[in-house]
């Protein structure tokens, strides 16, 4: 479904602040496949989602999607293929628009669009029947400009939107870092439950690792560009905070610290 190869990536190089973001990077992702990732800053998580995503060119290495190569191609034309929801609710959405406006925008991802008018009642009644899923009460507010909204239910929105035409590869990248509490708990079970719905292909980034742990069929370590812990469902699901850090500790030598890292 997903595959990389010997993926590398090195920003700034021949300065002083030279980076290895990515170092050989080997990864593939079967379908239906749910894989958390893990790591503190610097680790390479959000270099491996722009690489694949399209914002940003690999170095070296190549990137496949359902046998497709696609490291060539630009952002836009991965649309095809692939959902995102960043961190921030703001960058998923049009502010301006309404909410149905933004749905027939995602209704149309990686499809021609032409002089036509966006959102016909046939639409507005698929549109309606899909965010009812959300539980937020937004089918009664399609015309509703999405910078009203609250960031829990742009977000959703967002979550929405990434998954509105089921693709190949859903990438969330760290989609609950930046709302409180109850609304992170929101997103996280929507998530949970398109993504089994669905069947969808997932590859999450989280800061949380017991989010990491409880969510989904794989987890990956990150650290300095390479992937450390490669851990399959039989060995993730009994594993611990404690014996993650443990292991992460056997393995590069080093203690895992970050201040944004969430233990539990």
């Amino acid at each position: 479904m997903l595959e990389l190869s010997k993926i590398s990536k090195l920003f700034n190089p021949g300065t002083p602040d030279e980076k290895v973001a990515l170092n050989g990077i080997t990864l593939k992702l079967k379908a239906g496949e749910f894989v958390t990732v893990i790591g503190s800053n610097g680790a390479g998580k959000s270099t491996l989602m722009n690489i694949i995503s399209g914002v940003t060119k690999p170095d070296y290495g190549e990137v496949r999607i359902e046998g497709n190569v696609i490291h060539h191609l630009s952002e836009y034309k991965r649309s095809r293929w692939i959902g995102r929801v960043f961190q921030d609710p703001m960058a998923g959405t049009a502010p301006h628009m309404s909410i149905e406006e933004n749905l027939a925008m995602a209704y149309k991802r990686g499809q021609s669009r032409g002089l036509r008018l966006g959102v016909t009642s046939r639409k507005r009644s698929l549109f309606r029947e899909q965010i009812q899923r959300l539980g937020l009460g937004l089918e009664d507010r399609l015309g509703a400009k999405v910078g009203l909204l609250s960031g829990g239910e742009r977000q959703a929105l967002s979550l929405l939107m990434a998954t509105f035409t089921k693709p190949d590869i859903l990438l969330l990248d760290e989609h609950t870092a930046a709302l409180d509490p109850s609304r992170a708990e929101l997103i996280t079970r929507l998530t949970e439950q398109l993504v089994r719905e669905m069947k969808l292909t997932t590859l999450m980034v989280t800061h949380n690792m017991e989010q990491a742990i409880r969510l989904g069929t794989r987890l990956l370590m990150m650290d300095k560009g390479r992937v450390l812990m490669d851990l399959e469902q039989e060995r993730k699901k009994d594993i611990t905070v404690a014996q993650l850090l443990g292991e992460f500790e056997k393995i590069s030598g080093n203690k895992l610290s970050d201040d944004r890292l969430v233990l539990g």
